[in-house]
């Protein structure tokens, strides 16, 4: 048996999300602190930490929003520009040096009849 267990990734993920967690409570704590020192009373500062919450996530879903947006757009385009290099292989109904069929490139694909002239 090991003398110490091991913490596994996510453990110590946790650990450190934690940590940073609690770290931003005691930040908002100080924050709430200082602005009740400077007079605001403790409903208001409670109020207008709430409002600069709502608004910095406000902000970072607009900013979200318009990134996939772009992404979209871009995924969009690489596969219209896709298609289009696709469709050189792909065999076509038209009529060529051997009568109308089914070609790829200037070969015919389908045996065809012999009528087909």
């Amino acid at each position: 048996m090991k003398p110490s267990a091991q913490t596994s990734f996510a453990e110590r993920l946790g650990q450190v999300f934690g940590r940073m967690w609690r770290g931003c409570l005691r930040q908002e704590r100080k924050m709430n602190g200082w602005l009740v020192e400077h007079g605001l009373p403790a409903g208001g500062a409670t109020a207008l930490l709430w409002i600069t919450k709502l608004a910095v996530l406000g902000v970072l879903l607009y900013v979200a929003f318009w990134m996939v947006l772009v992404l979209l757009f871009a995924v969009v385009a690489a596969l219209v520009v896709g298609g289009k290099s696709s469709n050189a292989d792909e065999p076509e109904w038209r009529i060529g040096l051997s009568g109308y069929g089914l070609y790829r490139g200037d070969t015919r694909v389908d045996p065809g009849s012999p009528d087909d002239d």
